[in-house]
Formats: structure tokens, C-alpha cells, sequence
């Protein structure tokens, strides 16, 4: 089936393989390499669309698993389909779920056919395939969809591995076969683990399956950070080099800058929302409790090289205060400037390789971030 989106590299970097390129998809462009916000439930904690279209926001990710326990997805389709549901005018790409139905290691049966689980939700049972993915999907109107893949946990057994790679790859051809939403692009997954070996193993067996994209799954999933950069500096630069790459559930600005170097497009995670919730900013100094004491009567911004809402607006001492209390507007703020700090560092990467000077980029960054938390 002839690919509902269309890729184009614009700029490599002359010394690494950072590159920054158009992804044009059926509910507009978006510039990589992006970060996309999460909104599990169809929904960004505490952040309006309007919010994310503000802060330069151009995709958002929902999760097909958490959707379908909830509200289902007859629901979304009475509502008109998940762009109309949520009020998002944008890209959405949805993730299949795999990661969620695994997490769920003590309720779920998987076999070759597909998965039975019981939800986290009410305890009920529920099946799901490879095929039954690709229709939820297909139904909730997304304009990027991911493979049912089974993604396993951090381990170094290589049968565990092996299986994951060869039920993936299985199950990757099913939903291809059925996928037929032309305005929508649906992406395969590599995985492996830590094992080299095995990543390109999956690598080779997803590529002959021609997808319009592809992810690196299974990373960030408790292995050691230099095992995770180890496999996305080998891994990536093996990906097909005109289409998008997309590293799943990573991570943190360090995290950015080392997987462009190695050429990712796409990055999503739930850090930002979840730090900002918990009281820490990320600022351009490191992380910042705002929760600490310290800050009780703090004059000044959350981050002084920052021009977000929050940052222009209101003292550390403020917003230690509503957090303190509980109060919303809290956990709005600090979200609000976490989200927006992820999204502009996005917008810096690509002018520093649009300028040629990536790597230089990178260095100033890391010293000035990794100086310390406070």
C-alpha cells in the first residue's frame, strides 16, 4: 500500500548523523527531529491542546491499550474519531499498546495468536492480536500506528529475546497485511534487547516488510544507560535513511541529543508531565526541586533561560507554594514549563544542525546540564 506520509531529509550534519528533515502526514507537518508530548488517556496531564499548540507542539502520542479499556472505542468513534475526541487538530500517532499488555506481567497469557490480559482497569478479561490492534487503531483515526510487538524487559537471556524478536517480526507481517487506512502510516518495531546481534536480526526481518518508518522499541526499560546508547548508536544508523526514525519512550534531554548524534527523527516520553506533577523542573541548568524548602520564598523564574508561560510569569516561590498546597494550577505550571523546555530544545537541535554546528551545540549543553540538580 502506497505510504500516507512522506519524508524528506533537509539537513546532515557534516560530522555525525544528525539530520533534520519534513514529516508530512495526513493533519499536517511536523519538523524532526520532535518530541512528541504523551496523552495516555487522550490527553496530556493538565495540558489543554490549545496549550501545545501555543508552546509549538506539532504531534502528540495516545496509547491504543488505555483507550480501548477506556472509554473503548466505540466511544471515539460516536465522537467522531480521536482527533475529534481529544480537540487536537494536529498529528497524533498512536502506539499499539504492546508495552502496556507486558507491563501487565501477572494478568496477561501471550501466545503466537496474540495476548489474553485482564485490564487494570476492572479486572476484566480481554484478547487482543495482531489484527485487533491494527482495527483499533485504524477506528480511533491516527495518522501514524505502531505494530502489535511484544517488548520485553530488561534481560540477557537471549531465548527470551530471541522469542520476543520472532513473535514481533510474526506479528509485524499480520498487522501489515490487514493494515488498509490509506491516510494513515503504520510503522514497524525492532527489537532485541541489549544483544546486538538479535537488533539486527529484527532489524533485517522488519526492513523486508517495507514499512514507512521504523521504531526501536524495548530501550528505557530498566538495562544501563550506556547499554541503551550502545544499541541506538549501532542500530540507527542501520535504518533506512529516507524514512523516519522513532525512538520509543525515551527519555531526557541528555537522552535527545545522543540519539540525534546518531540520527533518531522521533521521541517520545512520559517524563516531562510526570517530573512536573512530582515538583521538578527541568531547566537548562539540570533538574530543579522546586518542591525543596529552600525555594520557600524563591524570587525568580523556574528557569531564567526560559520564556515559557510560567517561566515569564511566576516566582519559584509561587509555584513551590502551589504544589505544596496541592493545587492544580501547580502542576499545570511546572508541566506546562517541562513540556515546553522539551519542545523548544527540539527547535535548537534543528537550527544548530541547520547551522552546522551540532555537535558543538550538544557539548555546551551537556556542560551547563550536567553542572547539577538543585
Amino acid at each position: 500500500m502506497h505510504s500516507s506520509i512522506h519524508f524528506k531529509v533537509t539537513k546532515r550534519d557534516p560530522k555525525s548523523n544528525a539530520r533534520i528533515a519534513k514529516l508530512m502526514t495526513a493533519h499536517g507537518v511536523i519538523d524532526t527531529p520532535c518530541f512528541m508530548p504523551v496523552g495516555t488517556q487522550a490527553t496530556v496531564k493538565t495540558l489543554t491542546p490549545r496549550n501545545l499548540e501555543e508552546m509549538g507542539a506539532q504531534i502528540v502520542l495516545s496509547n491504543t491499550y488505555h483507550l480501548y479499556i477506556r472509554p473503548g472505542i466505540e466511544v471515539i468513534k460516536k465522537l467522531g474519531g480521536l482527533h475529534q475526541f481529544m480537540g487536537w487538530r494536529g498529528p497524533i500517532l498512536t502506539d499499539s499498546g504492546g508495552f502496556q499488555v507486558f507491563s501487565l506481567a501477572k494478568l496477561r497469557k501471550i501466545t503466537n495468536e496474540g495476548v489474553t490480559f485482564n485490564s487494570h482497569f476492572d479486572g476484566k478479561e480481554h484478547h487482543l492480536t495482531p489484527e485487533s490492534v491494527i482495527k483499533i487503531q485504524e477506528t480511533l483515526g491516527s495518522d501514524i500506528a505502531m505494530v502489535f510487538d511484544e517488548c520485553p524487559p530488561y534481560t540477557e537471556d537471549a531465548s527470551v529475546l530471541q522469542e520476543a524478536v520472532n513473535r514481533t517480526v510474526l506479528w509485524s507481517a499480520r498487522a501489515k497485511k490487514v493494515h488498509r487506512k490509506k491516510d494513515q502510516a503504520l510503522f514497524g518495531i525492532v527489537q532485541g534487547g541489549c544483544n546486538i546481534a538479535l537488533r539486527r536480526q529484527s532489524l533485517e526481518r522488519t526492513l523486508e516488510l517495507d514499512f514507512p518508518g521504523y521504531a526501536l522499541g524495548g530501550v528505557a526499560v530498566g538495562e544501563p544507560k550506556e547499554h541503551m546508547n550502545k544499541i541506538v548508536y549501532e542500530v540507527t544508523p542501520l535504518l533506512p535513511a529516507g524514512k523516519p526514525r522513532y525512538l520509543m519512550g525515551v527519555g531526557t534531554p541528555i537522552d535527545f541529543l545522543t540519539a540525534v548524534e546518531a540520527g533518531i527523527d522521533m521521541f517520545d516520553c512520559v517524563t516531562p508531565t510526570r517530573y512536573g506533577r512530582n515538583g521538578t523542573a527541568f531547566t537548562h541548568q539540570g533538574l530543579l526541586v522546586v518542591r525543596n524548602a529552600k525555594y520557600i520564598s524563591a524570587k525568580g523564574p523556574i528557569d531564567p533561560d526560559c520564556d515559557c508561560y510560567a517561566c515569564e510569569n511566576f516566582d519559584r516561590g509561587y509555584i513551590r507554594h502551589l504544589l505544596n498546597a496541592n493545587e492544580i494550577l501547580g502542576h499545570h505550571l511546572l508541566s506546562y514549563h517541562n513540556v515546553y523546555f522539551f519542545i523548544s530544545l527540539m527547535k535548537k537541535i534543528r537550527e544548530s544542525v541547520r547551522k552546522g554546528n551540532f555537535l558543538s551545540f550538544k557539548k555546551r549543553f551537556e556542560m551547563r546540564y550536567n553542572a547539577g540538580s538543585r
